[in-house]
């Protein structure tokens, strides 16, 4: 059964400009969140409020260079959701193959 915290997870993922910087931060770590602005087409409040969000539902993790903070991806917290998703796939597998 899916935690609170995979939930959480979910609910982060399902805005679409949330998902894109996951998984631009999943070919691109260590992101400064100035440069999802001209690829999201929004502004950098909005850019904020959408990173702030991934990193309370722990999906990603800052680190400051000088005044910049620069984003990456948690991968625990994906594995975790992850391996979540696997085990009900194979559940509706044995479901299915129970028929």
């Amino acid at each position: 059964m899916l935690s609170a915290v995979d939930i959480e997870v979910l609910r982060a993922l399902a805005n679409p400009v949330r998902l894109g910087i996951v998984r631009r931060l999943a070919v691109e770590p260590d992101t400064c969140a100035c440069d999802f602005t001209d690829e999201f087409s929004v502004s950098q409040p909005t850019i904020s409020a959408h990173l702030k969000v991934l990193r309370e539902a722990g999906l990603v993790r800052t680190r400051r260079e000088g005044t910049t903070i620069c984003y990456s991806l948690v991968p625990e917290t994906l594995a975790g959701l992850a391996n979540e998703l696997h085990q009900l796939a194979d559940l509706q597998e044995l479901q299915k193959n129970q028929r």
